[in-house]
Order: C-alpha cells, then sequence, then structure tokens
C-alpha cells in the first residue's frame, strides 16, 4: 500500500495541529447480541471502506481460532486517503480515524461490556490504532493545539481490549523522519499489544522515510495476519 507520506498526515494533524476535525458520526455497538470477541480494524492506505484485505484475512482466521465463540468485526470509518496532493485532507481524515477508533471502543463497553475488543490495525491503520490507544497527549503537540487531537480514552476502557495486533506500522525513524511523533502504545494496552514487521519492509523495518516496497503488502500471505490471529485468539479467551 502507498502510505509514502503517512508520517507527515499525522504530523499536520498531531505535530502542527492545524486542521479542525471533520464531524464524526455517531459509533453505535451492534443491535442484536453482543459477539464474545468484536476485532476493531483501521484498514491501509487507499483501501476500500470496511477492514481492507489485511482485516478481512484477519478476522476469517480469528474466527477459526475462537472456536465456539462469536467474532464480529468493525472497519474503522475513515477515508484511508491517498490524495497526497491535499495534504489538509489526509490530515483530516488520519485523525477522524483515530477518534472514530476510540468512538467505537466506548460505545462497544456501552452496549456490550462483556465482549473481548481485538484491536488492530495495517500501515497507516497501524498508526490510526496506535493513537488510539495513547495515555497521553505527544509530547511535540503544543498546548494550543490540544484541541484539534482526540484525547486518550478513559483509562478503564483497556480493561475491555484484550489485544493489539499491527502490521507493517512506520518505524519511530520512518515517523520522525517525516516529522511525526512515534507511534507509543498507551502504557495499559503494552502487555497485550503485538507487532508485525516483514524483514525488508522499508516502512517498518527502521529504514528512513520514503516509499514502501513490495513488501510491505504481503502480510495477507506470508503468516503473519494468521500469527497475529493466534495471538488475538489466545489473549481473548
Amino acid at each position: 500500500m502507498i502510505i509514502g507520506r503517512l508520517a507527515r498526515i499525522v504530523g499536520v494533524a498531531i505535530a502542527a495541529g492545524a486542521v479542525p476535525l471533520l464531524p464524526a458520526a455517531a459509533v453505535p455497538a451492534a443491535a442484536g447480541p453482543c459477539p464474545d470477541i468484536e476485532v476493531v480494524f483501521a484498514r491501509g492506505t487507499a483501501e476500500p471502506p470496511g477492514p481492507g484485505i489485511n482485516g478481512a484475512v484477519f478476522v476469517e482466521a480469528l474466527r477459526a481460532r475462537a472456536v465456539g465463540r462469536s467474532v464480529e468485526s468493525y472497519g474503522v470509518n475513515y477515508a484511508a486517503s491517498a490524495n497526497f496532493g491535499d495534504p489538509m485532507e489526509i490530515a483530516r481524515t488520519a485523525v477522524d480515524g483515530i477518534r472514530d477508533t476510540q468512538r467505537r471502543i466506548e460505545s462497544v463497553v456501552a452496549g456490550c461490556p462483556g465482549t473481548k475488543i481485538v484491536l488492530a490495525g495495517y500501515s497507516q491503520g497501524a498508526v490510526v490504532t496506535g493513537f488510539a490507544t495513547m495515555d497521553r497527549m505527544p509530547t511535540e503537540v503544543p498546548s494550543q493545539y490540544a484541541q484539534y487531537v482526540p484525547p486518550p480514552m478513559p483509562a478503564a476502557m483497556a480493561d475491555h481490549v484484550s489485544a493489539v495486533v499491527l502490521f507493517g506500522k512506520p518505524s519511530d525513524r520512518w515517523m520522525r523522519d517525516a516529522g511525526a511523533p512515534a507511534v507509543t502504545i498507551g502504557e495499559r494496552y503494552r502487555s497485550k499489544t503485538v507487532e508485525y514487521c516483514m524483514p525488508g519492509d522499508t516502512i517498518c523495518d527502521g529504514a528512513g522515510v520514503g516509499q514502501p516496497n513490495v513488501l510491505h503488502s504481503v502480510y495477507a500471505v506470508n503468516g503473519m495476519v494468521f500469527q497475529g490471529a493466534d495471538f488475538a485468539a489466545d489473549r481473548s479467551r
């Protein structure tokens, strides 16, 4: 997936904080019976609405492993835009993704408190998911811009999240080279978080900022999505 300017996206919205958020729609929990597990998956850049390819494979793999437990999924409602000619649009929609992830978690907790929530994301979506767990404002955000950044969720939300699974998350160096804060998982989520990076994937392996190579697009077929499903299934018992 093309995410060559992803850190600049988040940098505009978080480090610069100059873009107001788009109004986000309410995210009600499922009206039907509460599932045992709900996957909240943020797709990668330019994938169509829904969980994306990696998310779809991940959800089906988790269903196969969660025998006797119901598994539902929610695709984070954000544009995952690749319109890099308009960085303000991308910044706005990326921040909308963080906010939508947080609202979905809070909605599920309110409506289905017994449901175990699995947070997951790929590429740009891994950044969205990671920032959704933050427990403090990144130090790079000037105080006068804090109003543009979704605040941390209440600490109690972490008790309902059983696993956080990230695929191809841009490395700290990649993010910082592009002028954006590194993605830091909130303290209450760290012990339940796993990250997968294909060796040689220049987005997540510590290489400097740049466009992705072909290895960034193989998570659905290289076995890592299935490893992530194993982790999530085990954590969600």
